[in-house]
């Protein structure tokens, strides 16, 4: 800087010198983002493998996936402290939910306590947005076991789908707050309709079927 510039500012200084706390924070918040990026991809695909495990009834598998999720989500707190806008971004939502959902997916299946928010070290809204995909999953393995016959079971998943259902309405909050929750709530309620309409019809066939074998051993 010159000195008329200097003098100019009134003060003895170099404009260098008054943005380096300035850069030092913005390249400190650009390496723990592009730190906790990768690693949030990681979770999110971690956490789908988990529901496919979860589908193929390879409870273990799913465990051990989420286990690693869990530890990749504990390193992403540790790389965003300090650094709140980053965290609260979007991306890190993101990898809480599909978390919150294959944890609670496996659960719900499993027939395992089912994990709470602070069990999981997740959000608010992504627990509650994981819990009604969660429940929306249910639909996959509640046809499969449909298809084996095991009517009872059906009956206990839906009754599930119902509880999430009826809890997540009640929360009435602006999406800004929920990060979307009403619309992931709505979604899940066309999934339970459908369901149940899938399940009555089945157990509405097989009653007739037993009827149908009752009066064939009586001809």
């Amino acid at each position: 800087m010159s000195v008329d510039a200097r003098a100019h500012l009134g003060v003895e200084q170099d404009i260098d010198t008054l943005v380096a706390s300035s850069r030092g924070e913005l390249i400190a918040k650009h390496e723990a983002r592009e730190a906790a990026l990768p690693r949030c991809r990681e979770v999110i695909q971690l956490s789908a493998n988990a529901i496919r495990a979860v589908h193929r009834l390879e409870y273990e598998r799913g465990r051990e996936l989420l286990r690693i999720a869990g530890d990749r989500l504990g390193e992403i707190n540790d790389l965003l402290i300090g650094h709140a806008d980053i965290y609260h971004a979007g991306f890190v939502h993101d990898a809480q939910k599909e978390y919150a959902e294959a944890s609670l997916t496996l659960a719900f299946v499993s027939g395992h306590r089912a994990p709470d928010e602070a069990d999981l070290g997740v959000g608010a809204a992504a627990y509650l947005n994981g819990l009604a995909e969660a429940a929306s999953e249910l639909r996959r393995h509640l046809l499969d076991t449909l298809r084996r016959g095991d009517v009872e079971r059906c009956e206990s998943l839906l009754a599930i789908m119902d509880d999430v259902y009826a809890v997540l309405i009640t929360i009435d909050y602006p999406d800004a707050i929920t990060g979307g929750l009403r619309r992931t709530t709505d979604q899940l309620r066309g999934v339970l309709e459908k369901t149940r309409g899938d399940l009555t019809v089945a157990v509405r066939q097989q009653a007739l079927e037993r009827k149908l074998d009752g009066l064939a051993d009586r001809l």
